[in-house]
């Protein structure tokens, strides 16, 4: 890339920042402390609102800069992705927005803790929350780190190291500042600035192609080197049974992981009531419906106008088509359009890396203070000691988050979000269900549901291609791997429920048949509800 490009983009960057810090910095003048406003903004959001930031929240580098690529590089099978992806809302919308708003107050560990042994369920419902959050992070990262070698020229890897260092430091002020507040306006500003990027670049493809999709579709095709066979299923998932099944996982993962991510469930938080909640969710599917359907143009675009094998050629695992698909339709590396167009768009990516860590690095700061900090130290604390927790504890997740990043830079975003969804599937969502609706659970139950869906969905990715045994590895000179499937929810997320239930059944606790009335009042009406 040119010097032009560096300029304008780190220059609108320079700005989206500056704007972001602004926010923060009032709305750190002018909050008075309490857990209530650090973790869920003082309840103070209204639905429109609260939809935005939820699309913001949710629309990550994985599916602006990741899924394109897939698409760009697989066709018909990275679509996969914006299907899961979307369907995934679905769970959200019937079983979790409005029952998960009226049963907790602040985390996902609140809704199981109203009728099991507070204790034991806040520290497993917040070690594994910390994990998922972690893992998605790692993906934001890498997000970054993609944007930093294209800008660079793929010359500089101190400097895209020092870059994801950077973006890691923004996101703990961000959030050491000005809480839950502070990172909903980002959200929401990043929100509208993706959005409208977005729309820019999907008409901008369809004018080239004359409105014509099949044209677009053809070409597309055409330029892959694979024919029609680009636009059927099979090219990423279909060579043999392993990876026909390690589609089924992912599709597994995708659509019942996004009811079990943190800072997910904690956005329903931010609104007064449990309706406000659902129009919320409504909202959000609206927006973010739309923004998935405009990544299939712009992923189909890249691979007609840029081509697959410049595509990759930039970024092996695609990260890049968006930016690369960008500076084409403004026209060209050498012109102004095309300047502008990058710059504009590397600047919108880099907004959506730093929102979207800001959202999660909250999410989970609170796990650890309000789960387990207060569970293994502070039982009884003040909620004041709770949130300068917090505040620490966004310290030293950015810091687990940046080292990841730099050692998986090289693997695509979406992926990476793939395996992150499979581990709140496999861990958060069993523990979030089972005491919505089963009357008979229990404590070890709750426990043992956890665990059995965190630890084999982490070792079983250990194990997995993705660690090692393959060129494309994280540690490619060695070879552990004892696990075929690259994505583990085929197997950890029936073994999530099945320990959920066993757990259960041979408990000695007797189940508390009066808790779980309440609770299931309390979900259904709100009465009660914070």
């Amino acid at each position: 890339m040119t010097g032009d490009h560096q300029t304008l983009a780190l220059l609108l960057f320079s700005v989206f920042v500056a704007v972001t810090l602004a926010i923060t910095t009032w709305v750190s003048r002018n909050r008075h402390g309490s857990a209530e406003e650090f973790y869920a903004g003082g309840r103070l959001f209204s639905p429109m609102e609260n939809g935005f930031a939820i699309a913001g929240d949710y629309a990550s580098a994985a599916s602006f800069l990741g899924v394109p690529g897939l698409i760009a590089l697989f066709g018909y099978d990275g679509v996969l992705y914006v299907v899961g992806f979307f369907v995934g809302w679905l769970v959200v919308l019937f079983l979790v927005a409005e029952l998960v708003r009226n049963c907790g107050r602040f985390t996902l560990a609140d809704v199981v803790a109203a009728r099991m042994s507070e204790r034991p369920v806040r520290i497993a419902v917040g070690t594994s929350s910390v994990t998922v959050s972690v893992l998605y992070l790692v993906a934001q990262m890498v997000g970054a780190g993609s944007l930093v070698a294209l800008l660079l020229g793929r010359t500089g890897g101190a400097a895209q190291s020092w870059t994801v260092i950077g973006v890691g430091a923004l996101m703990v002020v961000y959030v050491s500042l000005g809480g839950m507040r502070a990172t909903t306006w980002i959200q929401i500003v990043k929100a509208v600035l993706l959005l409208g990027g977005t729309v820019v670049l999907t008409v901008l493809v369809m004018v080239r192609f004359h409105g014509d999709l099949d044209r677009l579709l053809l070409t597309a095709a055409e330029r892959s080197g694979h024919g029609t066979a680009f636009l059927a299923p099979g090219l990423r998932y279909g060579g043999d049974w392993t990876a026909r099944l390690d589609f089924i996982s992912l599709g597994l993962a995708l659509v019942l992981g996004t009811g079990g991510l943190p800072h997910i469930v904690s956005r329903f938080y931010t609104v007064p009531t449990a309706r406000a909640a659902r129009r919320s969710a409504i909202w959000s599917i609206g927006l973010i419906g739309a923004f998935y359907l405009m990544t299939i143009v712009l992923g189909f675009g890249a691979a007609a106008i840029v081509g697959p094998r410049a595509v990759q050629g930039a970024n092996a695992a695609g990260n890049t088509a968006v930016p690369l698909l960008a500076l084409d339709l403004g026209g060209g590396a050498d012109s102004t359009g095309g300047t502008v167009l990058f710059a504009v768009v590397a600047a919108v990516a880099f907004a959506t890396i730093l929102a979207v860590v800001a959202g999660i690095t909250l999410a989970s700061s609170v796990s650890v203070a309000h789960d387990l900090y207060a569970s293994l130290r502070r039982r009884g604390g003040r909620p004041r000691g709770e949130v300068a927790v917090a505040r620490i504890a966004a310290v030293g997740v950015g810091a687990v988050a940046i080292a990841l990043g730099l050692v998986a830079r090289d693997l695509n975003v979406a992926f990476l979000v793939g395996l992150a969804f499979a581990v709140a599937a496999s861990a958060n969502l069993p523990v979030l269900l089972y005491p919505l609706f089963w009357r008979g659970f229990t404590t070890r139950g709750a426990v043992w549901a956890v665990y059995g869906g965190l630890v084999p969905a982490l070792v079983l990715v250990v194990l997995s291609p993705v660690v090692s045994g393959s060129p494309g590895s994280l540690l490619p000179g060695v070879d552990f791997q004892f696990f075929p499937l690259e994505n583990p929810a085929i197997v950890s997320v029936p073994l999530g429920f099945l320990a959920g239930w066993l757990g259960t059944v041979i408990s000695a606790e007797p189940p508390d048949h009066a808790k779980y009335a309440e609770t299931e009042v309390r979900s259904l009406t709100g009465a009660g509800a914070v």
